[in-house]
């Protein structure tokens, strides 16, 4: 038996557990056609971190620093199935900064078993959007 995949609406919670419906969270920086610019750090990884659960590739290529971008990436074929965000703590990242750091846990299962992430992102406001640069992985 196959598991069903979740399926995201507007009107249901943000994948990034903030509490908010997708629509009033993450979404407007998803839209394709008129993206909403993130003011904090924090929003840009919530989003990315939704953007991971709802596989679009596009809304990551773009919002990672130019100078750290893959070429591609292939979330289509990847085994992570994402369950839960917690942020721990930022450092600067707020709209009057020009770099922050978000410090979070990310939960996830492949085939079955719980796994966590837990880093450190670093970001970048670039001519008033931010970026994506690295990540430190925290043991």
């Amino acid at each position: 038996m196959t598991k069903k995949k979740p399926v995201f609406t507007s009107n249901t919670d943000c994948p990034c557990q903030s509490g908010l419906l997708l629509a009033q969270c993450c979404q407007p920086f998803l839209d394709t056609h008129n993206p909403a610019t993130a003011e904090t750090a924090e929003q840009l990884m919530r989003s990315r971190y939704s953007a991971y659960v709802l596989k679009n590739q596009h809304y990551l290529l773009t919002t990672w620093h130019p100078q750290q971008r893959p070429a591609e990436l292939d979330l289509e074929h990847s085994e992570h199935h994402w369950i839960g965000l917690k942020i721990k703590s930022c450092q600067q990242g707020q709209s009057h900064d020009i770099r922050g750091s978000v410090h979070f846990v990310a939960r996830f299962k492949i085939n079955g078993k719980a796994q966590r992430l837990e880093e450190q992102s670093l970001f970048e406001k670039i001519n008033g959007q931010w970026f994506y640069v690295k990540a430190k992985l925290i043991e």
